[in-house]
């Protein structure tokens, strides 16, 4: 067989149905403001330790929304809590609180 000089990437398909869900409701019991996000962005947009590091409340979301919890405690745990996510939400969400209870649940760590 004759080589192209590409190779197949593994899937990175997430079955929703398989993932456990009992710490995402224990997340929504602690914080009810991550059922608010709408993925504006605007966190993403301030965050001083983005500039530097790959810190994203936006994508650590997504990443928790679809099963991927790993990916996102990994990332929040470059952030610095410094609050500007906090003042410039427009859905008022406590971002600071949510990052908190986000590495608690997921990272079993208490910060």
């Amino acid at each position: 067989m004759k080589e192209f000089g590409y190779s197949l990437s593994p899937s990175s398909r997430v079955d929703l149905d398989k993932v456990d869900k009992s710490k995402q409701n224990r997340l929504f019991a602690l914080e009810p403001g991550f059922k608010k996000c709408m993925s504006c962005g605007s966190c993403s947009a301030t965050c001083s330790a983005g500039n530097y590091t790959d810190v994203s409340l936006r994508r650590a979301i997504s990443y928790i929304q679809n099963g991927q919890d790993q990916l996102a405690v990994n990332m929040l745990r470059n952030c610095m809590l410094c609050g500007k996510c906090l003042i410039i939400c427009p859905r008022g969400i406590n971002t600071r609180n949510l990052i908190r209870n986000i590495l608690n649940v997921y990272g079993e760590k208490q910060i």
